[in-house]
């Protein structure tokens, strides 16, 4: 099933599966920013990525001396949510553990996703829970997708651009194939925007190192009026990203608490880097704001 939230600007659907939000729509403009997951390029919308971001080696890892298998960006963006409140303008809906979760990841825990609209904009809150006494060992993020272009059909990829701010130096992390390279990360500066083109993703997402820090990413055309921007309030890293080499019409802006195995990953979670440990009733808190124009 689908929820629907609405005020005076915009109209937001997030569905039960995966707890994804599907659609965010101008009520004037009748422009729709969210990427409609075509399969022929990539078949989501703005997956939650949870217990862990990107992907590990061999796609399993280490606990307690016991193996587990488990795929990219992790399981809760192919499970089904419950909705456990909703006003006309917000919902709130949760994951736990259960015996599927935990044939792959031996941890209780308690996810759940806010959408709360205000004005033109979308605020996105992750909250994790630890309801045992044994630590909880996670990763979390999200992958919006927006449309590209927005609104007039002539445009494509090569007429947007990418704005940081503020703009400082910050690391940029490169990959080796799917797999972080952390060691070889170089400083960036933001001196101007990040002009996009299909080459802009040959080695696949631009991953840039926030550390907390709050950073808003802007994409946007000088050819209209219209675009959109990702203020990750907290997160430690942002990815930006679209599918090579197809000619594909969208943009991701992800937030990420965590990132892909390392190039020299051992496998075993707890040695993971950017990994987030909860204690016995400890809770973690991420968010980060969708603001359409």
């Amino acid at each position: 099933m689908t929820v629907e939230l609405k005020n005076d600007f915009i109209t937001v659907k997030i569905s039960e599966e995966g707890a994804e939000l599907v659609s965010i729509k101008g009520i004037d403009t009748e422009i729709e920013y969210i990427w409609q997951a075509d399969k022929k390029y990539w078949g989501r919308h703005a997956p939650v990525l949870f217990p862990v971001v990107g992907r590990l080696k061999n796609d399993e890892y280490e606990y307690n001396q016991q193996t587990y298998k488990m795929g990219q960006h992790g399981f809760a963006r192919d499970m089904l949510f419950t909705v456990i409140s909703k006003t006309e303008t917000s919902v709130v809906l949760e994951l736990g553990s259960s015996p599927e979760t935990k044939s792959k990841y031996p941890f209780d825990f308690r996810l759940r996703l806010h959408y709360i609209l205000a004005n033109h904009q979308i605020k996105v809150i992750y909250d994790v829970y630890n309801p045992d006494e044994n630590d909880l060992l996670f990763s979390i993020g999200g992958h919006p997708a927006f449309n590209v272009p927005l609104k007039n059909a002539y445009l494509d990829l090569e007429n947007y651009q990418i704005d940081v701010a503020p703009n400082v130096e910050r690391r940029q992390i490169p990959l080796v194939g799917p797999f972080n390279d952390v060691e070889n990360a170089e400083l960036v500066k933001f001196n101007e925007p990040i002009k996009l083109s299909r080459e802009t993703f040959k080695n696949d997402a631009l991953i840039y190192e926030l550390n907390q820090e709050e950073t808003t990413v802007l994409l946007s055309t000088p050819e209209d009026d219209h675009g959109v921007s990702v203020t990750v309030n907290n997160a430690d890293y942002v990815g930006i990203w679209s599918k090579y080499p197809e000619n594909s019409p969208f943009v991701c802006i992800e937030p990420w608490w965590g990132l892909a195995d390392n190039v020299k990953s051992t496998g075993k979670l707890s040695d993971k880097g950017n990994i987030h440990v909860l204690e016995e009733n400890q809770s973690f808190e991420g968010s980060y704001d969708i603001t359409v124009f």
